[in-house]
């Protein structure tokens, strides 16, 4: 199995510490390269914070067949975690959020900033985040196309577990947008029934806020994973509640996100 690669922002916080515990937990099921990227203001912080960082990568003992490196570049973690994950062929961003030094609290629509700068997907773990092997994957979906981009990487997560998968969507009375959903629905089922996986659909009421039902329906069925495809439809993303909501979500699970804009070229 060739190595992939997981980029863990650390800033010597305990909620980046806790990233990389999960990231640790994740290296158990696939070979890894686990990098703990650190940015510096300045290249005289950078060289102070390179031997600490590379010092503290060596201590750590990972899962057999994966490894934890240290890099350390100048840059601002808003504008700079996505072009670097990039530029060094990242598959997955895990990030703590509300634990970034020197810069703004990396928290709700703070993170999404980041998130929305990076072509690959993220977990966003909270620093009281449980860390434990994934059983259950809840996907929310909606009627849009966008919505639907974070299916193929919630079954990577699902297969590398043999977790359940918990496709959840909102009832729609209107004809024409219950037969759109219907057809959405047939799609992200025939993919996962092509990795061997065979989903669990579930349809909540239109009613209230769509965040609230997810993490209601989490906690119902005692998931412990969130995959979701952020898409902003309005002009202003920054009034957007719905993916804030569940990265900073009460029970402290850990989110996966992508931005389905960076990610278009990818799926559908």
């Amino acid at each position: 199995m060739s190595k992939n690669l997981y980029i863990v922002p650390y800033d010597f916080t305990p909620v980046t510490a806790k990233a990389l515990d999960y990231a640790l937990m994740l290296a158990e099921k696939v070979n890894t390269e686990i990098q703990l990227l650190h940015l510096a203001e300045s290249r005289e912080k950078g060289m102070a914070k390179k031997k600490q960082l590379e010092d503290f990568a060596k201590t750590i003992t990972p899962p057999a067949g994966s490894e934890v490196t240290a890099l350390v570049k100048i840059g601002n973690i808003f504008t700079d975690i996505g072009r670097i994950a990039k530029e060094q062929h990242a598959q997955l961003i895990i990030m703590g959020t509300h634990g970034i030094k020197g810069l703004q609290n990396l928290f709700g629509s703070n993170a999404m900033k980041v998130i929305t700068s990076a072509e690959c997907p993220f977990i966003v773990i909270q620093k009281d985040t449980d860390i434990q092997a994934i059983s259950k994957v809840v996907v929310p979906i909606d009627l849009t196309k966008e919505s639907l981009q974070i299916v193929n990487y919630a079954g990577d997560i699902a297969n590398m577990f043999g977790a359940e998968v918990h496709v959840i969507a909102e009832k729609q009375t209107d004809t024409l947008l219950h037969t759109k959903l219907m057809n959405r629905v047939s799609i992200v089922k025939k993919q996962y029934e092509d990795r061997d996986i065979e989903p669990i659909i579930d349809y909540v009421k239109k009613s209230g806020a769509y965040d609230k039902k997810v993490l209601q329906y989490a906690n119902e069925k005692k998931a412990n994973f969130i995959a979701l495809s952020y898409h902003s439809e309005s002009l202003l993303p920054q009034f957007d509640s719905f993916a804030p909501n569940l990265i900073t979500n009460k029970y402290k699970l850990p989110v996966m996100i992508i931005n389905s804009k960076l990610a278009s070229a990818l799926y559908f």
